[in-house]
This record gives C-alpha cells, structure tokens and sequence, in this order.
C-alpha cells in the first residue's frame, strides 16, 4: 500500500505530475476573448489599403478635379462676400 505524501514534500518531477494530471485541454475552443473592432475609430492599416487599391485600380482624375473645382468655387464665393462686406 501507497503512503500518502504531501504535495509540497513530494519533488518537483513528482508535483510535475501531479499538476499535469490535474489540467484539462480545452480542445477545439479557443478561450481568447475577441472583440469585432469599431468600423469609427481610425485605422492606419484600413487606410493604407485603400490607397493602394486606388493607385492600382488608377488614379481618379474626375473625382480630383470635381473636388478642386468645389474647393475653388467656395473660395471664390467667400472672396466676393468678403468684398461685398467692405
């Protein structure tokens, strides 16, 4: 018949075992909580690929002159405002 020793008295290969005994695997299942990322917060990555998606598809002249031609519309606008104040 076996006598049984204490853990802490028992040496370290047997407390090893001991403990390895003790443990179960998890399987298939990750326990790695996951959280889905937030499509408002800035994401250089995400920011990254879609300029390189631009450039490869090719560079899209009308939309940058569309937005020059607004941006110098306002400033023209403001411009005449600015005179007809003074």
């Amino acid at each position: 018949m076996n006598k049984y020793v204490s853990l802490d008295k028992r040496s370290k290969k047997a407390q090893r075992e001991y403990h390895a005994k003790q443990r179960r695997t998890w399987g298939e299942l990750n326990p790695v909580t996951r959280s889905v990322p937030s499509g408002k917060t800035y994401n250089r990555k995400k920011e990254k690929q879609r300029i390189g998606k631009e450039f490869r598809n090719g560079f899209d002249a009308d939309l940058f002159f569309r937005k020059f031609l607004t941006l110098l519309r306002i400033r023209t606008i403001l411009r005449i405002r600015s005179k007809m104040r003074r």
